[in-house]
């Protein structure tokens, strides 16, 4: 009898747990791209657009925002300053 009401736990703990997990990484890569976008898109009503987009859509706008818009931004190469030899 005790096998029967312990082992329903087994199985389910872990599955809220996953899922909690799971929930708070979406949480935090949606807020991330909203923050993203509002950033580095440039003020125009394409901006807005994608706010929208990521907002209204949650998850699946902040993916499709990802790698449909994020991943085509030209990367900005950061060039250490180069030492000028000192003057004798």
């Amino acid at each position: 009898m005790i096998f029967a009401m312990v082992s329903p736990v087994l199985f389910v703990v872990p599955l809220i747990l996953i899922g909690l997990t799971l929930g708070v990484a979406a949480l935090a890569f949606w807020i991330w791209m909203i923050v993203d976008c509002a950033t580095n898109e440039p003020a125009s009503n394409e901006k807005i657009v994608w706010l929208l987009v990521i907002v209204l859509l949650h998850f699946l706008g902040a993916l499709i925002y990802f790698f449909a818009r994020r991943s085509s931004r030209p990367k900005i190469a950061v060039t250490p300053p180069v030492a000028t030899p000192p003057r004798l």
